[in-house]
């Protein structure tokens, strides 16, 4: 069930109406019901694969919690194994077979290892990190096992988070299902203009951002120079407010019923350096690396070339746990490159912004740095866009050159207006994207500021109610009903 379905339009209210409706000691089984529900409209029969998963691991927390020793760690290897299992047969077994099927043609061998007709389940890497990051807390002793089947099920099966994020950890989202939680009605309004703002992101700004990407994306070797810069930029403009998007949702949803979800963006492209853009980009993602990855590999408190390979191995995971593709994996070695880069001329740098006296212009100096991390993003993103590495090569190598130019095979060469007028761009859809992009900015500045979030909201109600109507009314007009999946649903 996608959040911009009318399905769930239909969905959360009636959950959240009987949530508040029903004593609190049912509540928890209405929410386990209701997610299960929410799970069962992509394929119902996969529910049995997250039944699995969460047997093992409510099992093994128990086991984990009374052992000793030795045994505390085996309990906590099998239950990743198992949930590794899962993960690396619906989502890397056809990868794997694919490329091992290369090798063998490579070397002139007749075998080959047939292709699995499978379906990846939806949210499966988030539901895996999740129900991993349980275990490994009740191994360290942070997190006392779950003694309620049906708690920790939900804790798993949350819907609001289920899909897309963000990846809990079990001391936020576990004490939160057996507290009270009473009808109020501040609480519920913001929630639902949190809700609001996720859908004018996701359906305003990242779905019509789509109508130029995917007509480049999908045909790259029909462009060359500007319309691939325009696409790349715009692409980083869709992930963010689709991803985002769908956070806000998550959390205004989780809100509404009184839950309070980790928050999963903070303006990352502000951010002025490549590791800030990872603090403030899929932040539980970003943590759950750090925290499980990063850190016991040594982090940063071992030698230069250790310290390196410590970055490149977690992006390397990171691009490798968004998709079983290799442009995954190549984004991901960029940002690792990145990193590893950024830490070698530190030194360099610092010298040059000394030497131009940068620090006496700040805001100048800021912005420089947040224009070009944003350049780079752009740039590795595009080879996460990218259907195949030799499509994301192409783009590359072919930003700068053709004057422009729109290669249209085999009609001749187009031009931008003309591009426009193919993919049914109006020039009020595309004056919507930059007016939508402009208000998308203004509110994030608004919202990161206490002092002027303070003064909205000691607006008169009707002032208030005006700003919501219209976002409503914008989203009507201009919105894309297709009901076009979230770019994380599958991931």
């Amino acid at each position: 069930m996608l959040f911009n379905s009318f399905s769930f339009f239909i969905f959360f209210p009636i959950v959240a109406g009987l949530y508040f409706l029903l004593p609190n000691r049912f509540r928890w089984a209405w929410l386990l019901l209701a997610s299960c529900v929410f799970y069962m409209a992509f394929i119902p029969k996969y529910l049995l694969i997250l039944g699995v998963t969460i047997t093992i691991d409510y099992i093994a927390g128990l086991l984990i919690e009374r052992s000793e020793g030795g045994r505390r760690k085996k309990f906590l290897i099998i239950s990743l194994i198992s949930n590794l299992s899962f993960l690396a047969f619906f989502k890397y077994f056809n990868f794997a077979t694919g490329n091992l099927n290369l090798l063998f043609e490579w070397l002139s061998l007749s075998y080959a290892i047939p292709w699995l007709h499978i379906i990846l389940p939806i949210g499966l890497s988030f539901h895996t990190f999740q129900a991993m990051s349980y275990t490994i807390e009740v191994y360290r002793g942070h997190q006392r096992a779950e003694r309620h089947p049906g708690i920790f099920a939900l804790y798993v099966l949350f819907f609001p988070q289920l899909v897309a994020g963000p990846i809990e950890r079990p001391q936020n989202l576990l004490p939160q299902f057996r507290e009270p939680h009473f009808f109020d009605w501040d609480r519920v309004k913001a929630g639902l203009s949190r809700m609001l703002w996720g859908l004018f992101k996701k359906m305003v700004i990242a779905d019509n951002c789509a109508i130029i990407v995917n007509r480049v994306f999908d045909f790259p070797t029909q462009f060359q120079g500007w319309p691939l810069i325009i696409a790349a930029i715009l692409f980083s403009v869709q992930i963010y407010c689709d991803f985002s998007g769908y956070s806000d949702i998550a959390l205004g949803a989780a809100k509404v019923l009184g839950f309070n979800l980790m928050e999963n963006f903070n303006r990352p492209y502000i951010a002025g350096s490549i590791s800030e853009f990872w603090r403030r980009w899929h932040i539980s993602l970003s943590s759950w690396f750090r925290d499980y990855v990063y850190i016991p590999l040594g982090g940063n408190r071992v030698a230069g070339w250790r310290l390196n390979f410590n970055l490149l191995a977690v992006f390397l995971l990171s691009g490798l746990w968004h998709g079983a593709n290799w442009t995954f994996i190549v984004w991901g070695a960029i940002h690792g490159l990145f990193l590893i880069i950024s830490r070698l001329t530190e030194k360099t740098r610092n010298f040059f912004r000394r030497r131009l006296r940068l620090e006496k212009i700040p805001a100048v100096h800021g912005a420089i740095r947040a224009v070009y991390i944003f350049l780079l993003v752009c740039f590795a993103f595009i080879f996460f866009r990218a259907q195949t590495v030799a499509d994301g090569w192409y783009i590359v190598s072919h930003l700068f050159s053709g004057g422009g130019q729109i290669i249209f095979s085999p009609n001749p060469i187009l031009t931008w207006a003309q591009f426009v007028e193919a993919v049914n761009l109006t020039w009020l859809k595309a004056g919507n994207i930059i007016l939508a992009i402009v208000i998308l900015g203004a509110v994030e500045y608004i919202r990161q500021r206490p002092s002027a979030l303070e003064y909205f909201t000691r607006q008169p109600v009707w002032l208030r109610w005006f700003a919501y109507d219209m976002l409503g009314m914008w989203i009507f007009m201009f919105g894309y009903f297709g009901e076009r999946a979230f770019i994380y649903f599958q991931f």
